[in-house]
């Protein structure tokens, strides 16, 4: 998963505006962000597989807790 944050780093400044420029500090904040947000959808997916007694973390159980845990970010 530390393999993905720099490419998704690279991802969110080409999708934003050419005229916005990106501090260090947020920056570091994005990919913190980024970080907790995967790291809690894969603790939410850990749990639904458990819950369905599967010993692998399928892109099923990605699926199923993905709207819960974007909602939950939300508020």
């Amino acid at each position: 998963m530390l393999n993905k944050a720099p490419k998704l780093k690279s991802t969110i400044k080409t999708k934003a505006k050419s005229n916005i420029n990106l501090r260090p500090a947020s920056e570091a904040m994005i990919e913190l962000l980024t970080l907790l947000f995967l790291n809690n959808l894969a603790e939410e997916a850990k749990a639904k597989a458990f819950e369905e007694k599967s010993a692998t973390i399928r892109a099923q159980h990605v699926k199923a807790v993905s709207k819960k845990v974007l909602k939950k970010a939300r508020g």
